[in-house]
């Protein structure tokens, strides 16, 4: 029988969210749940749900099973995913530069 460390989970999450650059209100509104479920969720003060959890997964970009047990995820992907998320989080112009950034960056011979 597994056993389901909720702390560690809540902790994972955390890890997670903070590598995105996403507050608690931010994941809360991308999954659609009530404010402070997911600071119960990190705290490990709620029980979370599998229905729950895929959305946390949703709006973190990551798997069920990176959060429920560490699996390691592929760093090359993973920093795809970190630069996805937070080209979405930008406004138009902002992308505009952030693409003109990579195309020099790419130019460049390093």
């Amino acid at each position: 029988m597994h056993y389901v460390d909720y702390k560690e989970v809540g902790k994972r999450i955390a890890e997670r969210r903070r590598e995105l650059g996403l507050k608690q209100w931010q994941v809360n509104e991308m999954a659609g749940l009530c404010n402070n479920y997911l600071s119960n969720v990190e705290r490990a003060t709620t029980v979370i749900s599998i229905d729950v959890l895929m959305k946390i997964c949703a709006a973190l970009d990551t798997t069920p099973d990176a959060l429920l047990l560490g699996a390691v995820v592929d760093e090359d992907n993973d920093y795809l995913r970190s630069m996805t998320n937070r080209l979405k989080q930008m406004s138009s112009q902002q992308a505009r530069l952030a693409l003109s950034l990579m195309d020099w960056i790419l130019s460049q011979k390093l």
